[in-house]
This record gives C-alpha cells, sequence and structure tokens, in this order.
C-alpha cells in the first residue's frame, strides 16, 4: 500500500509537472498535452510486485514516447497501434523521415504464448527474457528484450545511430527520473534498461478474451474438449472447413498456439520469383528463401493488410489467394502443392466457404486488449 502511495505521489507531481512544460520537451506541437498515468500501480502481471509491474509502465511511457527516434517524429507506437492489435493498418509504415519502411508492421501480441515462450520468470523483480523466439517476419531476433531496439537503431524506422546515445537523450526530459526511480530504484537510464522496460511492457500484450479462447477453455492443453457449441453454426462451418477439408491447421495451430522450426516459417507462393528472401536472407540457405513467419490469428481481423509485404487488404483477398492464385515459387510449402502433380493447389473455395471461414476468424477478435487503458498512450491531449 505505501508503494502504490508513493507512486501515486510521484505519477502525481509528473503529470502536473508535465502540463506545465515548455512545448519543445513534449512529443508533439500541441502545448495542451500531458502524461495521463494512474495514480495506483497498474497490473500488467497480476502475479509480479509493484516493481515489474511499475517497469512495464515505464515501457509503456517510452513505447510510446516520439523522443526514442532521432527526430522526436515516431515512436514504437506509431507503427504498432492498439486498435489495430498492435500492428498497422497501411502496407508499410512510415519512418522517422516519413519514408515507408521495408516490410509490413506485424502485431506484437501474446509473444508469451506465441513462436515460443519468451520468458521464464521473475528474478530480482526484473524479467529474464529468454533466447528462444523467433521475432520479426525473417525470426532475425531470438529475445524480445533485443527486438526493442531493432526499430530504434534501424536507418529507416527511428534513425539513433547507437543506442548508447539514447540514455542522454531521456535523461533530459523531466519525467524519466521519477518512472526509472519506481521501476529501478534508481534515476539511471541505461539502454538496457529502455529495453528491459519496453520488453516487459510489450510482453504483457496478451489477447486472450475472446470468444475462440472461451470456445477452447483455459485448459485445453491439458485435453479440455473444445466446446464448439458457443460458436455459431456459421463459426462452426468455417472452424470445420479451416482444418479438415482445407487444413489450414497444419501451419496456423490455432489450439496450441506454439510453432516449431520446421513449421515456423512458410513459403506460401506469393510469387514465382523472389523481391524478399525473407528467412533465406537470415540462415543464408537457400531452401529458406520466400519463407516468412506465420503469425499467430489471433485478432487477425484487426491487422490488416496482410502478408509480410501487406499486399492483401481483406481477409477475403487472403482466401483468394489460397483459393486460386498460389504460384509455383521454389520453396513453396507441400502443404501447398498437389500431392499427385506437385503443382500448387488451387482449392477454390466458394464465396459462401470464404464467408464462414472469414466468421471463424472473427471469433479470434479481443476487443478487451484493443482497448485496455494500460496498453494505451498515455500521452494525452486536453
Amino acid at each position: 500500500m505505501k508503494k502504490s502511495i508513493t507512486l501515486g505521489l510521484i505519477i502525481g507531481m509528473i503529470i502536473i509537472a508535465y502540463s506545465c512544460k515548455k512545448n519543445s520537451d513534449i512529443p508533439t506541437t500541441n502545448s495542451t498535452v500531458y502524461l495521463d498515468l494512474p495514480t495506483t500501480v497498474a497490473k500488467y502481471y497480476p502475479a509480479a510486485g509493484d516493481t515489474v509491474n511499475n517497469i512495464a509502465t515505464l515501457g509503456r511511457v517510452m513505447f510510446y514516447d516520439t523522443h526514442l527516434s532521432v527526430n522526436n517524429a515516431v515512436s514504437c507506437g506509431s507503427c504498432h497501434k492498439q486498435q489495430f492489435a498492435f500492428a498497422d493498418n497501411v502496407a508499410f509504415s512510415s519512418g522517422y523521415q516519413n519514408r515507408p519502411i521495408l516490410r509490413n508492421s506485424p502485431p506484437i501480441q501474446n509473444l508469451l504464448t506465441s513462436q515460443g515462450v519468451v520468458f521464464t520468470n521473475f528474478v530480482n523483480s526484473t524479467i529474464v527474457f529468454n533466447d528462444n523466439s523467433k521475432l520479426f517476419w525473417d525470426g532475425r531476433e531470438v529475445n524480445v528484450q533485443n527486438l526493442v531496439s531493432r526499430p530504434i537503431d534501424n536507418h529507416i524506422e527511428m534513425g539513433m545511430s547507437d543506442m548508447s546515445v539514447l540514455p542522454q537523450k531521456l535523461s533530459g526530459l523531466y519525467y524519466y527520473p521519477a518512472l526509472f526511480t519506481a521501476a529501478y530504484g534508481s534515476t539511471e537510464i541505461t539502454a538496457d534498461k529502455i529495453s528491459n522496460a519496453i520488453a516487459t511492457f510489450i510482453a504483457s500484450i496478451n489477447a486472450t478474451h475472446t470468444r475462440f479462447d472461451n470456445a477452447i477453455g483455459n485448459n485445453v492443453l491439458l485435453g479440455s474438449a473444445f466446446n464448439l457449441n458457443l460458436l455459431t453454426a456459421v463459426e462452426q462451418r468455417g472452424y470445420n472447413l479451416f482444418m479438415t477439408k482445407y487444413n489450414c491447421g497444419n501451419c496456423h495451430h490455432i489450439v496450441s498456439n506454439s510453432y516449431n522450426d520446421s513449421t515456423a516459417f512458410m513459403d506460401t507462393g506469393l510469387d514465382p520469383v523472389y523481391s524478399d528472401n525473407g528467412r533465406g536472407a537470415i540462415t543464408g540457405n537457400a531452401a529458406d528463401n520466400g519463407k516468412f513467419k506465420v503469425p499467430s490469428l489471433h485478432n487477425v481481423a484487426l491487422t490488416a493488410p496482410y502478408m509480410h509485404d501487406g499486399r492483401f487488404k481483406t481477409l477475403d483477398e487472403v482466401l483468394d489467394h489460397y483459393s486460386h492464385g498460389i504460384q509455383n515459387s521454389p520453396n513453396l510449402n507441400i502443404n501447398l502443392k498437389d500431392s499427385l502433380t506437385l503443382r500448387p493447389l488451387q482449392m477454390n473455395i466458394s464465396s459462401d466457404e470464404k464467408a464462414s471461414i472469414i466468421a471463424f476468424l472473427n471469433t479470434f477478435t479481443d476487443n478487451q486488449m484493443i482497448s485496455d487503458p494500460k496498453f494505451s498512450n498515455p500521452f494525452k491531449v486536453k
């Protein structure tokens, strides 16, 4: 209780000071911007103590702070927007110089459960992240804490020449001393703390309050039944089409939501000749060319446009691709080939079937996550 009161006083002082601070020190040209944080500790990790949750709060502020870019133009939240499940609603987001980045911004949700567990446990009131994930479209990063620094020092995205110069820049912003003290017990800002705090925040973003999750139950991995009766007749038909007739579940492991190395990256026949080698550019193995990470389906209805290059504007267009648009690319996944001719499958999904599949995919939408205040932009305009 004492910690919560102390944090409340600290945050209150920040809010008062922030609303009075000169225009050049806030990530906007509007002088009415202020930092709106709760006076009690937000529960990003209910099982953890105040310190871990204060670290996540600090991470939230930095996630949305444009000062992390070289010219104060963009933040992490500029490309990863809460209302779109922390993806972006354009094919290519714009970097700090308004130049488009090279791939579509993927959603950053369910990092704890999809594509590998990203942390083990709480140690000394911080989160220890494991090196067993494969992050980004090409899997080039294996640790979520390191993932954070990649866009910041990217020459197109946020443009910082070196993460080591960021602590000095942030130390000039009056609202960080109190936040770093609450999180790490000191006003000292380091690159490692910056990465750890933002990673702690984004690792807490989970989409689990969906109708699909309600249907499979909390203990599905322990053998509990999938209660299809919680879905409508159309959604049930879509589920059956997805899992059986068209075997989409072979790549999208929707129940376990986990992926192993052999199925984490797929060539889905987008182009007969690759303009982007994807995973192959990381591994140097020609057999990996044209392969990209298989995304989670949670909130898939919100994350358009689709594919690594955002080429498909709607789920209907995605299904059109699998219906009759699969190209005979060099590393086309075997499940997308005719078993006799080894040519690309022609699934010929009917309009009615597409509607049913899309209805099923909509059961993965978590409206609670996309409106949860603790994940929102804390920089507000009066």
